[in-house]
């Protein structure tokens, strides 16, 4: 099982700590050529020139960590695992335009961004995997605690669903 993907170029997003790193380091030991992304390189990263430092939830660094992979000449597997919440407790209405655009771009655009400019390169190939890590809360939301958070990962799910039709 150790050559299984031998000749594979992956990405994974948030990949630099928690469930991304764990991911990462796992295709590498399956033999994949990984590629990570976060927002910044952690001190003493052992793999440097497979680091892109960007910050997905933008219309710019989901463009340069595209841009960086096409030029390797594309990815075989797509890893979104990056994601997290930021809005403050209190449920609806104090969730602001502001904070729901957050949640989303981060939870759920950063993810279309890159599939869209990514997946042209897997489909042409004739082969890819993508995945994208939801939450419990897409299912579950605490309605008091981090709505726009779960409703970015319900809506990531369903585009999934569709995306894998």
């Amino acid at each position: 099982m150790r050559d299984r993907l031998d000749g594979r170029r992956a990405l994974v997003t948030g990949g630099s700590k928690g469930s991304g790193k764990a991911v990462a380091e796992r295709l590498r030991e399956l033999g994949a050529d990984v590629y990570v992304t976060a927002r910044s390189m952690p001190e003493g990263y052992e793999f440097p020139d497979r680091f892109i430092a960007a910050d997905t939830s933008t219309i710019e660094g989901s463009a340069a960590v595209a841009a960086r992979l096409t030029e390797a000449g594309g990815v075989d597997i797509l890893v979104h695992v990056v994601g997290g919440a930021s809005t403050p407790a209190g449920g609806f209405a104090v969730i602001t335009d502001e904070q729901w655009l957050i949640e989303m771009n981060l939870n759920f655009l950063g993810a279309v961004r890159l599939d869209r400019a990514l997946l042209p390169g897997m489909i042409k190939s004739g082969s890819g995997v993508v995945l994208h890590f939801t939450s419990i809360q897409r299912e579950l939301p605490l309605y008091d605690a981090s709505l726009a958070y779960a409703a970015a990962k319900a809506a990531l799910r369903t585009y999934s669903k569709g995306l894998a039709n």
